[in-house]
């Protein structure tokens, strides 16, 4: 937003402005300048209402992107919580539901790995699920076929211990890479790579990425916590306190 538009806006937000700053598509030219002139005036002897207005105006906007957030999961919960493919882990029966949208190149996701691995275990009543969503690159839609394909083969458990060595793993991700990662956690990894192009595979990634557009999500890590949406890295202590909010709630 321009910035002018931005000042307006957030003068407009401030309930002590006169009734006329609200309607400036109605003033004649006359009006216009005076109000110009007024306003100007005004800031210049009290600066400090133009952070005030414009803390209200970032206020109401964080309010209104929260209550569309949490319309946009009660719309999709069905795809978020239950939809036949991603790994579950956590306490299956817990009363609050996390969700993770990770990528294993991305650099918050390997920060938050080990706090959210907290937060669910030391928790004991959280439902985790992770959705694949590759989205730095052909190396990150590689170890994302690669996990995949371990969960359909090996099964959950085999997919969780790959996880873990994918988030800490410290070199490019290629054929090598994943054979070596593999072999040490006493996987086959021929079968595995047999079934990467596997379409199930294929149209787990697509539908992941189709949730995340609808949710408006374009970024690693984004979660859900309940009801609420959280887009970006927060440290252990927020999303524990998140989590205590939803299961209070």
């Amino acid at each position: 937003m321009p910035f002018h538009r931005l000042v307006l806006a957030a003068l407009i937000a401030l309930p002590a402005l006169p009734a006329v700053a609200q309607e400036p598509a109605a003033m004649t030219d006359a009006e216009r300048a005076a109000f110009r002139a007024e306003v100007r005036s005004y800031l210049l002897d009290n600066p400090e209402v133009l952070t005030e207005a414009i803390g209200v105006l970032e206020s109401r906007e964080q309010t209104r992107q929260i209550e569309a957030d949490r319309a946009l999961v009660s719309e999709n919960l069905a795809q978020l919580t239950d939809d036949g493919r991603s790994w579950v882990g956590g306490n299956p029966d817990g009363d609050v539901t996390v969700v993770e949208f990770m990528d294993y190149r991305c650099p918050y996701c390997r920060q938050a790995f080990p706090e959210v691995m907290e937060l669910v275990e030391g928790d004991g009543d959280i439902r985790f699920i992770l959705k694949e969503f590759p989205i730095l690159g052909p190396q990150s839609e590689m170890a994302s076929r690669f996990a995949i394909a371990v969960q359909l083969v090996n099964g959950p458990d085999a997919y969780e211990d790959v996880h873990e060595a994918l988030m800490g793993l410290q070199a490019d991700i290629d054929e090598g890479s994943l054979t070596r990662l593999a072999e040490a956690l006493g996987l086959d990894p021929a079968p595995i790579f047999e079934r990467m192009d596997d379409p199930e595979v294929t149209e787990t990634i697509e539908a992941n990425r189709a949730l995340a557009q609808t949710l408006g999500i374009s970024g690693t890590p984004t979660f859900v916590m309940g009801s609420q949406m959280v887009r970006g890295y927060v440290p252990l202590e927020g999303m524990q306190a998140i989590v205590a909010d939803e299961s209070e709630g």
